[in-house]
This record gives C-alpha cells, structure tokens and sequence, in this order.
C-alpha cells in the first residue's frame, strides 16, 4: 500500500515528492483479512446496491472459512503470493453467486489445496478452473464425484482385514453425506463442467473385480499352517529379522496364514515398528530391499487354488457388506451406467470436498 506525502518549500526552492511505503513482514490474521477484503468493492461494484449487500455477505462467508484454516495450516503467508491473491479474487467472484454454505467451504479448501501445490503446475490448472464450477455443480454431482475420487484414491494401511474395512467405512461414512445419485445425468453434468470424461466403450469393473484386485493381500489363499512352504516362510522370516507377526492367521480361511499386507505391490509404503524389551514403541523403518524380496518369496509360496480364491471374495464381499456405508458404496458402484475418468479439474475438487467432509485426510498428491 502506498501513501502520498505531499511536501511544501518557498519559491525558491526544489520540491521532492516521496512515497512511504508500507511493507508487512509478516502476515498475521489482521493483515490476511486485509489483503482479502481489498478487492471486495472492485468485484461487486457493478452489481445494484441490493445485490452489492448480499455479495458482500457471501464473500464474508466465504473469508470467515478461509481465514481460520490459513491459520491452523500456517499458510497466512502464502496469500503474499501474486497468483494466490489472484485466485483469491477468483473465489470470491464464485463466491458471490452461491448461496450454498458448502461451497464456501469448497472454495477455502481449494484456496489451499493451490497455497500447498503452488509448483505444481498440473494441480494449479486444475484447482483454477475447479474454482470457477464450484457454484454450478449440483449437489448430486459432487457428491457422486467425491465418492469415486474416495473409491479409486484411498486404501488401507492395515494388514488386518477387520482394522482396513474399519477405517473405509469410517470414511464414507463421512463423506456420503447425502443419497447417492443414480442414472446418467449426474455423469453428464460432470462431464459438461470437466470435471470428469465418460466412455461408451468399456464399463467400470464391478465392485467384486475391483475389490479382489485393489485387495489382493486380504483376498489371496495363503499357506497352509504347518505345511512345508509355512516352515520355509518361517525359516527366511528369522533369517532376515523380519517381525514374526508380519505372517498372521488368515482371517477368511482360518487352517491358513499370510502375510499381513493388503496388496504385495505397496511393500514400498510397509513400516517395521521397534519396541524395547519393554514393550514400549521406539521408532520405525522401512523394509530393506532384501526384506521385500524375502516377502515377494513368502507371497509366492501361496496356494493357487482358484476354487478357495473365489471362496475368499465371497467371504470378504459378505465382511465388506456388513459395514452400512461399505454396503451403500458397492450397491451404488455397481449401477453405475458407464465408465468414466476422472480429470484433474475434478480430482481437485473431490478431493477438496473430502477434506471438507474429513479434515483428518491427508492433502492432494
């Protein structure tokens, strides 16, 4: 901000005009309120004095979201940022034409979706056309929207069944929030808005592919206890000091065992807990290139039965089941008419409404 100082000499004198500018440091809670209402009376100067009322209501509704958030993920000084403050602009104007509490809510959790992605030129295009749909989505849309970004993004960490189911059904439970839609004009509307691509060749894989693919390490036969290939599994277990308990009962089967991981393929993202005699956590690491080959072994020593395999997804289908919001998901999933893809411009804003739903989800990669 800069102020005008006006100086005054005698006649015979040189006059300077100089600027004092006045330059923040920092940006506190004060200041970032500041800097977003700069812009109000620019942005709904054309609208009639009534409007101008309700404009500014909406926009305050919109700020008094946002601000608390900046704070609470110390990102106040990302709206220094030109392009930020820019976006700003962008949310508020969307903000002015929505009466839907939710969508200011959306709009905040997009403002920081870009503060924390802000090199990552992919996700900004599609965090700023996001903006722009926001209040043109109905709420059907985002909804079904939010619910496939969940379906397809987030899977367990548990090794156990029970604890992995738990955890998903904690979530969609959070974030079907409403009746899920039905028929194609959902699919459609989102396809308008760009927020997804429809396909009529192909179809989605039904719920029992997807699951018995993205669930392998759960679904799998295992080994029989007490045969040779468990003794072998042992043997390399203690070899290559791996926790005993990475090999745990087989929850769908119980005369067989397994490993305790959800899908062989995510041995990257698997953590080893260390504990002193005691009992009491000390730290964690990862597994060594070794211990994860040494697994992919123990995977390979499991029973290729089809028959079991087909008994295992039916009896993980009937455990998913049992979870209300599970069953409500695989139901709706398995009517949807055609497959689609999810674009980035809806990735951003599902993922947004997520958060906005379960503050506890971790952000957007």
């Amino acid at each position: 901000m800069f102020e005008k100082q006006r100086q005054e000499a005698g006649d015979n004198s040189q006059q300077i005009q100089a600027e004092t500018v006045n330059y923040y440091s920092c940006i506190d809670e004060k200041r970032a309120r500041e800097i977003i209402d700069e812009k109000v009376p620019e942005i709904i100067q054309n609208y009639s004095r009534e409007a101008q009322e309700l404009a500014s209501e909406r926009i305050e509704h919109f700020t008094n979201d946002l601000i608390p958030k900046l704070v609470r993920e110390n990102l106040l000084e990302g709206i220094k940022n030109p392009s930020i403050q820019m976006l700003l602009v962008e949310a508020q104007k969307t903000a002015t034409s929505t009466e839907r509490v939710a969508d200011y809510e959306l709009l905040s959790e997009l403002i920081l979706h870009r503060i924390n992605s802000d090199d990552d030129r992919n996700t900004r295009t599609g965090i700023n056309r996001a903006l722009q749909i926001v209040d043109e989505i109905s709420d059907e849309a985002l909804l079904g929207l939010t619910v496939a970004h969940c379906a397809f993004n987030f899977i367990p960490v548990s090794g156990k069944i029970t604890e992995g189911l738990t955890v998903l059904s904690d979530l969609f439970e959070r974030v079907i929030y409403d009746k899920l839609p039905t028929g194609n004009l959902w699919l459609e509307q989102l396809d308008i808005l760009d927020a997804l691509r429809t396909s009529q060749i192909g179809s989605l894989k039904n719920s029992r592919e997807l699951y018995s693919t993205r669930f392998s390490g759960y679904i799998e036969v295992g080994i029989l206890k007490d045969s040779e290939n468990y003794q072998n599994a042992i043997k390399i277990i203690n070899e290559l000091n791996i926790p005993r308990d990475i090999l745990t009962e087989h929850e769908l089967r119980q005369d067989y065992v397994r490993l305790k991981i959800f899908n062989i393929d995510n041995l990257d993202d698997m953590l080893i807990n260390h504990f002193d005699n005691n009992g009491q956590f000390l730290f964690r690491t990862k597994y060594t290139d070794e211990q994860k080959q040494a697994l992919r072994d123990i995977y390979n020593f499991y029973e290729d039965d089809s028959n079991l395999k087909e008994e295992n997804i039916d009896r993980f289908l009937e455990l998913w089941d049992s979870y209300e919001s599970l069953k409500a998901l695989r139901n709706w999933w398995d009517s949807i008419p055609s497959a689609f893809n999810i674009t980035s411009v809806g990735r951003v804003l599902a993922h947004a409404n997520a958060q906005r739903c379960d503050s506890t989800l971790p952000a957007l990669n």
